[in-house]
């Protein structure tokens, strides 16, 4: 298997569980009891819960979407490491050490993940990019 496509795959199923878990999860369980108790039990408003919902399925839609590029992408990767950083504090600072603590790390392997795979794609596909183009003055001037 090439390692572009090898890259893809990585890319695209971490990217994927990161749109699950921090897009649709989010968007489908927010407005739950569990939910609610969650945000008020780690001290925070309810209206967080509500703006860290929008803002996350705003970051997963933008990470999912090929045709989001370029800084939309850094901003999105970098407000899930920023939120994901804070859920593991924050468990960490109200309930100790524990299962739930870790947990946030794991996500954070998953999204470390699809970030570093998604910058390896990039400088594949401006690899090629810089290949065809560089072929096709070789081609032309040979036709001169």
């Amino acid at each position: 298997m090439s390692t572009s496509k090898t890259t893809k795959i990585i890319y695209w199923t971490s990217t994927s569980i990161i749109f699950l878990f921090e897009g649709v999860m989010p968007a489908l369980t927010s407005h739950t009891d569990l939910a609610v108790e969650g945000i008020r039990h780690l001290g925070y408003p309810d209206y967080f819960r509500v703006m860290l919902t929008i803002f996350k399925v705003a970051g997963a839609l933008a990470l999912i979407l090929p045709f989001v590029k370029g800084r939309f992408k850094e901003w999105a990767y970098a407000g899930f490491g920023f939120t994901i950083i804070a859920a593991f504090i924050s468990h960490g600072v109200v309930d100790g050490l524990n299962g739930q603590t870790f947990f946030p790390l794991l996500i954070f392997a998953i999204l470390t993940t699809s970030y570093l795979s998604y910058h390896k794609l990039s400088k594949l596909s401006q690899s090629d990019f810089k290949s065809v183009a560089s072929s096709k003055y070789a081609l032309s001037s040979l036709s001169s």
